[in-house]
């Protein structure tokens, strides 16, 4: 094991944190507020922009807001004293006690380390692009088969499936949409009231939806030159389409730890934590695992993410300073919401209830923009920031 100096950064100390995403940012900003008299809190991440993910399925369909989804890391911290935060464009390939190392540069040690590395969603839920460029490309090229395309099958129904197939309906409403789920309802973990107020919308804009199958994927995928195809299920439904959109499965990053505390990931590889959101291998108190890639059995989401970022910012403060010792703040379990689009205009704020007998919250309004929610997580963000091409 190489010998890292945890004071390379001068007398300062580090905190890594390992994934830009909203819990990673949040965390970054969070603890470095905290703790930059004693220590350097560093980003590492291998784009160089932060993706607004729930943006995306919007701009693979829409012209003209591609730009928007891409909000560069150097106007982030900003508002944070100078000596307070780094970003560090690379991946992390594996995680040791006390450092890690990249695909690019030299190891970096850490004094405490918050793994936000998230998960993979099929493109376009999630693009693996280092560069904004690159990120636009990819929409533009995807709008275009999207355009061009007429019988159009999109394959899952969770919320980006779902926000596909209405923003593809409603933007081109002469098109063939069918949306494949392989469960009984649509966004089937939420309570069955979502799914009926989903499917009146599916109905009203005129997409087919057929539930219980499941879209079988060929070896090589499914052509993309415009030209119509057959498109088999899991029983011997075959649907005809000339462009099949997947929007289903979640892929945890979760590899790098298993150099350090490979009892940590599950057998679905997500990373096992305790409530205080430290690893659960009590061996490593000073490493923690929040968003999307912890296994907090709760809702993956944006909100959930940006509470375990307070959690950990809590917990490293006490930690600093009282030990091992400290009592240690604990994340709470709340009821599964969401707002989601059901195309242009039309969203969906919905709760599932605290109890189970009783009946969820739930608003539709046409209170939606074209452009999605972008320019309001550019506000807060890269405050200041106007140029949406940086």
């Amino acid at each position: 094991m190489p010998s890292v100096d945890l004071r390379s950064h001068g007398e300062k100390r580090n905190i890594v944190v390992i994934g830009g995403s909203y819990a990673g940012t949040k965390a970054v900003e969070l603890i470095a507020a905290r703790m930059h008299p004693t220590h350097r809190t560093i980003l590492i991440e291998p784009h160089s922009h932060f993706h607004h993910l729930y943006a995306l399925p919007r701009y693979a369909v829409v012209h003209g807001f591609e730009h928007h989804a891409f909000i560069p890391y150097f106007a982030m911290f900003k508002s944070l004293p100078p000596d307070a935060t780094e970003v560090v464009q690379a991946r992390v390939t594996t995680i040791h006690l006390g450092f890690v190392e990249l695909d690019c540069g030299e190891p970096i040690p850490y004094e405490y380390l918050i793994i936000a590395t998230g998960t993979r969603l099929v493109s376009p839920g999630t693009l693996d692009v280092k560069g904004k460029a690159e990120g636009v490309a990819f929409l533009q090229q995807h709008q275009r088969r999207v355009e061009r395309a007429n019988k159009i099958v999109v394959a899952g129904g969770g919320a980006v499936g779902i926000q596909l197939a209405t923003d593809i309906k409603d933007y081109y409403p002469t098109k063939s949409v069918t949306l494949v789920h392989s469960r009984s309802r649509l966004m089937h973990k939420f309570h069955p009231k979502l799914h009926e107020l989903i499917s009146a919308r599916a109905e009203e804009l005129g997409i087919q939806v057929v539930l219980n199958k499941r879209v079988l994927i060929p070896a090589d995928g499914f052509p993309d030159d415009g030209s119509e195809f057959d498109v088999e299920l899991s029983t011997d439904l075959c649907l005809r389409a000339d462009m099949v959109i997947c929007a289903s499965g979640q892929t945890p990053l979760s590899a790098p730890l298993q150099t350090l505390a490979p009892g940590c990931i599950t057998p679905t590889g997500f990373i096992s934590v305790k409530p205080t959101l430290q690893l659960a291998d009590q061996t490593y108190p000073n490493v923690f695992a929040i968003g999307d890639v912890a296994d907090t059995q709760d809702q993956k989401a944006a909100k959930r993410g940006v509470q375990h970022a307070h959690v950990v910012a809590q917990n490293i403060a006490c930690l600093a300073v009282e030990g091992l010792d400290a009592v240690l703040s604990e994340y709470s379990h709340v009821p599964w919401m969401i707002r989601m689009s059901l195309g242009m205009t039309r969203e969906l704020h919905f709760s599932d209830p605290v109890i189970d007998s009783d009946e969820p919250l739930w608003r539709l309004s046409d209170e939606g923009y074209i452009g999605s929610s972008s320019l309001k997580v550019w506000s807060s963000k890269a405050p200041g920031i106007k140029n949406y091409f940086l």
